[in-house]
């Protein structure tokens, strides 16, 4: 009995231990859009191909010989003609279904702010972006370290804006006098852009600020030189 009690009690530690460790686990929202992104161009184009076979089949098979010709139709039982509505509804919803359960996850983990993640504060004005550091740093440009999710909380001064990041497939509505977010986990050291993705005035095309996932250590060293210099 000591020996079942010793067993059921590592088991549970070690269940616990494992939930710990999934709950903890920092997803990567951007190649899980990807991926979505990519199965429902097979999905589609799967379905796309066998309907065009099937299509070009039956043009050949039931084609009329002759100008005069009128086709006839086997009558259905009912069972048959049940069958033939219902059975491709049902695999069609099957798929539908499918691509919705997977979309919906993939939102979820797009919505969900790792607990660990670095918060770095975006305001938006005519014609810019400017983000505040956890040490209180403020610049015009978005560097992240790599590995470490990254949350943006972000507002406007004076007129509505989209922070669009299309590199990491994310972007947000910002606007004056609400907090809105997205979150990114830079997986690795790249540049890219941060783009307004709305039509906000005069200089909209103009609001394109530079994006850095860098090592920690070079993320760590350019806080610190924007602080002495400031």
């Amino acid at each position: 009995m000591r020996n079942f009690l010793t067993a059921m009690t590592a088991l549970s530690v070690g269940a616990m231990a494992s939930t710990q460790a999934f709950a903890q686990e920092v997803r990567n929202p951007a190649a899980e859009w990807e991926e979505l992104w990519n199965t429902v161009i097979i999905d589609i184009t799967i379905i796309g191909v066998i309907m065009a076979i099937a299509a070009v089949w039956m043009l050949i098979k039931y084609r009329a010989t002759s100008p005069d010709q009128v086709g006839t139709a086997k009558r259905l039982t009912t069972v048959q003609a049940i069958s033939f509505a219902l059975i491709p509804a049902a695999i069609f919803m099957a798929d539908d279904f499918y691509l919705a359960a997977k979309g919906w996850t993939v939102w979820n983990a797009y919505r969900r702010v790792p607990e660990n993640a670095i918060e770095i504060k975006v305001t938006a004005y005519q014609w810019y972006f400017e983000f505040e550091y956890p040490d209180g740093t403020e610049t015009e440009e978005l560097k992240m370290p790599i590995g470490e999710p990254v949350v943006l909380r972000m507002t406007s001064e004076d007129v509505l804006h989209n922070f669009g990041v299309p590199e990491y497939r994310v972007k947000e509505d910002v606007m004056p006098g609400r907090i809105t977010y997205i979150w990114i986990n830079p997986v690795e050291a790249k540049e890219t852009i941060v783009q307004c993705a709305e039509f906000c005035g005069q200089n909209h095309s103009e609001m394109t600020t530079k994006v850095s996932a860098v090592p920690r250590e070079e993320y760590d060293a350019w806080l610190a030189k924007i602080a002495a210099e400031d």
